[in-house]
């Protein structure tokens, strides 16, 4: 037997390091000092996060040194330590040689920045409220950026984010191009791990651009494969901030699933709703078309923002039972 099979029922010597990069069935995780390693997992790894992806950028695991002739020093990964938090797609068993039902793209978030653009597309406010009810089920903190604020001169795009600062979300009007706003948008992410959203042609790549300089566009990092310097835009790769932090720039962030919200819970993540819902004449009131429904009321007076209303009920139609 290889010897970094039997690693699993050894002690490892490494504090615990985190997922930096992922791609196929190599990583590079990071230590507390500032050490990164080039891992693999073994068929004795072991996980605390069953029925979902095995390793993703974001975890937290534990380490055993394996020999190795590179630049970077090579270690086997042992454990997957327990997630807190998790973005997540569902997958078809029957199309995947894992098996798995759940694919994380990112572990441990504490913060989901949802991107949109003041122009060029506008204010997506369904796709918006889709992340925002994700971020309250995981809760996580949610940031709602909007990037070109110099395209927008008639404050178009500042008067449609209203309803959501009277919510109580923080929400940042910047310009990657220009510059503007980007201390308050960097003193926002200091120190936490933040996880990237946002519809196609909103410039989040542009975002990460401007807060790291050039690091996505050189080769910096070292290929997980080959040792060589490769570009890190086209695999999941979580980058430190020049302040503290990190952020993750992953493929395919955007269309994560709802993982975990059923329509029977859907309702306590649109955080309007709570106040209201003991004013239902039903304690399992859907807010879609009971009688006595507190929420429609409420929406029907113009207590409550109708597009929120709106969002919700396409969330419930789009939601099976007990998901």
């Amino acid at each position: 037997m290889n010897p970094d099979e039997t690693a699993g029922t050894r002690s490892c010597a490494l504090p615990a390091c985190m997922v930096v990069e992922a791609a196929g069935a190599f990583y590079m995780a990071e230590s507390p000092d500032g050490t990164i390693y080039r891992c693999r997992t073994i068929p004795l790894t072991k996980t605390e996060n069953e029925g979902t992806s095995l390793v993703a950028v974001g975890d937290m695991v534990l380490l055993r040194l394996s020999p190795g002739e590179g630049a970077v020093p090579e270690a086997v990964i042992v454990t997957v330590l327990r997630r807190h938090s998790a973005l997540c797609r569902k997958r078809d068993i029957r199309r995947n040689r894992s098996k798995e039902k759940v694919q994380v793209i990112a572990a441990n978030i504490d913060q989901l920045v949802v991107v949109s653009s003041a122009f060029d597309p506008p204010p997506n406010l369904r796709l918006i409220d889709r992340y925002l009810a994700f971020a309250e089920s995981e809760q996580l903190e949610p940031l709602l950026v909007v990037n070109k604020a110099d395209l927008d001169p008639m404050g178009d795009a500042v008067r449609s984010m209203e309803l959501y600062r009277d919510l109580g979300f923080r929400v940042l009007h910047l310009s990657a191009k220009k510059g503007a706003g980007m201390d308050r948008f960097l003193a926002a992410l200091d120190g936490r791990v933040s996880a990237f959203s946002g519809h196609s042609g909103v410039g989040k790549s542009s975002l990460i651009n401007r807060i790291l300089g050039q690091q996505l566009l050189t080769t910096s990092r070292t290929s997980i494969r080959t040792g060589k310097g490769v570009h890190t835009t086209s695999r999941s790769v979580m980058l430190r901030l020049p302040g503290g932090g990190h952020v993750i720039d992953t493929p395919g962030i955007r269309e994560f699933s709802l993982s975990g919200i059923s329509r029977e819970n859907l309702r306590f993540f649109f955080r309007e709703f709570l106040p209201l819902m003991p004013s239902c004449s039903f304690s399992s009131c859907s807010h879609t078309v009971e009688p006595g429904c507190a929420v429609r009321s409420a929406v029907s007076t113009g207590l409550l923002h109708p597009s929120r209303y709106e969002s919700y009920l396409a969330l419930y139609e789009g939601l099976e039972d007990g998901d």
